[in-house]
């Protein structure tokens, strides 16, 4: 079984929060709520550029897929 490419995901400490998990690489985990994100990767210098360019497409897929997912609840 292959996981999805996103995740919602919430925790009680953080109860006015949503995240949104990136499960393929490179993997990350966006808080909606401020746009930060937290990279599971480490990466060299030879990746920044490249990661960049990638990183902004990534997140606005992540956008997406939480708002769809947030107007599948209110449907």
């Amino acid at each position: 079984m292959s996981l999805p490419k996103f995740l919602l995901a919430d925790n009680s400490d953080h109860a006015e929060t949503v995240f949104v998990l990136h499960t393929e690489y490179p993997r990350f985990l966006l808080n909606v709520a401020n746009d930060e994100v937290t990279w599971f990767e480490s990466f060299d210098d030879d990746d920044i550029s490249e990661l960049e360019e990638e990183s902004v497409k990534l997140i606005e897929e992540a956008l997406a897929f939480y708002d769809k997912e947030i107007e599948s609840f209110d449907a």
